[in-house]
């Protein structure tokens, strides 16, 4: 059933008043600051349930209308309707990886990393495809670097796609923009992209969408430092 909803939640400061300690010793403050924020991560929990749900019932998006062309591995032009191969969904990550740079952007590199360790699993249930502006061959020649086995570059010809999608600025500025597209019969249409711009982050963060998909946020999230806002990873160390 779902948690939106059509059944009755227990509420999450019962289920959290279950908690018991791991360690002996605890303080009764502690206790109690970990019941309560139990409850609230349960509530989190809930609240990315609801999300997904309400991201799975969109009503169909706009059909993509634009004959874009790319470049596949063994250097054969392909549109996008190629890029789904036996699947109806087609995950897209377009990374910061234009001919203009001499290496990746770090932050790209950080996510396809744990990505290329799922793409197997992923592409179980969906197409995955890494598309950047740089020739597809120099895409892979840095996977093989890193030892990325399992993604699949792709090279968007021209720049319309990457100017479209809001990539690619007037400027000459790259973003990076994950992009899910649906069969709808002989169309392809949008379902879903991550808008979350630089506008709408709050003081103090930086703009990154939610939920966070790398695992790095995520588990600095879990330290008693967090976040360091100044600090951010590397190429090599």
């Amino acid at each position: 059933m779902s948690e939106s909803g059509s059944v009755s939640l227990t509420p999450s400061a019962d289920l959290a008043a279950a908690r018991r300690a791991l360690f002996p010793g605890e303080s009764e403050a502690y206790a109690s600051a970990k019941q309560a924020l139990l409850a609230e991560e349960i509530e989190l929990r809930r609240q990315l349930a609801r999300v997904a749900e309400q991201r799975r019932k969109l009503p169909p998006g706009p059909v993509i209308g634009k004959p874009y062309r790319l470049t596949g591995a063994n250097g054969t032009n392909v549109g996008l309707a190629d890029l789904f191969g036996d699947h109806q969904t087609l995950i897209t990550y377009f990374w910061m990886y234009g001919p203009e740079r001499k290496r990746p952007c770090p932050m790209c590199t950080n996510l396809l990393g744990p990505l290329n360790g799922n793409a197997a699993d992923i592409k179980q249930r969906a197409a995955l495809k890494i598309l950047g502006r740089s020739p597809v061959e120099r895409q892979w020649a840095f996977a093989r670097e890193r030892g990325w086995a399992n993604l699949d570059f792709v090279q968007t010809d021209g720049d319309d796609y990457a100017r479209d999608i809001g990539a690619l600025t007037p400027e000459g500025d790259e973003y990076p923009a994950l992009v899910v597209f649906r069969r709808d019969g002989p169309q392809i249409r949008l379902f879903w992209a991550g808008e979350m711009s630089g506008a709408m982050a709050d003081p103090g963060q930086d703009p990154r969408g939610a939920p966070d998909l790398a695992p790095l946020w995520n588990l600095l999230d879990l330290t008693p430092e967090g976040r360091d806002p100044f600090w951010y990873p590397k190429l090599s160390y």
